[in-house]
């Protein structure tokens, strides 16, 4: 079982929900995404997203652009991230998720990333665009390392895509809380229910839940439904508001906190 299936059971033997936050790497540099990942897990992060930056983010909102501009202004580049990877593996065992469009990923070569990305500490990759009928090829690089490959589920995936999500999947399942781009949302959309009882009838993998999911209730509801629950673009927010700021990360750490503690 990879460290991200024993989070998952772990969590479950506790009875509890699993919390996932998201990070742009590099934003605004390396150095405050180290701090923050660290920060994260001290609040009580069970699993990190760590976000590839990338110049075209088609499904991300403008908090994630704007973070991903920023990173891509300070010269991030896939090297720098896993080398950023290896020096976090020093201090923390903390899942680790690559979240990424699968352009930057190719152009780096695929198996050589795979291969660099095991070695220097990462548990899976996400990748947004990577639809289950092209993805067959990438799957099996990722399987031969030993790595998991997290899947997008949507409201509008049928139920033959869902079945095939499933089956591509491992670690868990991304279920997508409503159609649209990323980004923080006062409630949760009615469409999340439909698509986790789907995806039930198809696996016993974790479901996590993602887009929209920024307050406390919002948790507290997704751990009503689901094991995980998916908090990026209300990060992202938090560490852009206070740039600048010497204890960026520990402000982070501290919404985290709050996002926690209301549950």
């Amino acid at each position: 079982m990879t460290r991200i299936g024993q989070m998952f059971d772990r969590a479950r033997q506790q009875g509890r929900g699993v919390f996932i936050p998201y990070v742009t790497l590099g934003d605004p540099d390396l150095e405050t995404s180290r701090r923050v990942v660290l920060e994260l897990e001290a609040a009580g992060a069970d699993l990190v997203e760590l976000g590839v930056p990338f110049s075209d983010p088609l499904a991300d909102g403008p908090v994630i652009q704007r973070a991903t501009e920023r990173a891509l202004d300070r010269g991030f580049t896939l090297e720098k991230g896993l080398a950023l990877v290896a020096d976090l593996r020093r201090h923390t065992q903390v899942p680790l998720l690559l979240f990424s469009y699968y352009n930057p990923l190719f152009a780096y070569g695929f198996e050589r990333l795979v291969s660099a990305a095991k070695q220097r500490g990462i548990d899976g990759f996400l990748i947004t665009d990577l639809s289950v009928e092209e993805a067959e090829g990438p799957l099996a690089v990722l399987r031969g390392a030993g790595l998991d490959s997290v899947f997008l589920a949507a409201p509008t995936s049928t139920d033959e895509r869902i079945r095939k999500i499933a089956a591509y999947s491992s670690g868990f399942i991304y279920a997508v809380s409503r159609t649209g781009v990323t980004g923080a949302r006062k409630s949760l959309s009615d469409e999340v229910q439909s698509l986790i009882r789907k995806i039930r009838s198809q696996t016993s993998l974790p479901v996590a839940v993602g887009f929209g999911v920024s307050e406390p209730d919002h948790l507290r509801q997704v751990w009503s439904r689901a094991e995980g629950a998916v908090v990026g673009s209300a990060i992202v927010r938090c560490i852009e508001r206070n740039i600048g700021q010497p204890d960026l990360a520990q402000r982070v750490g501290e919404f985290a906190r709050w996002l926690k503690g209301g549950c």
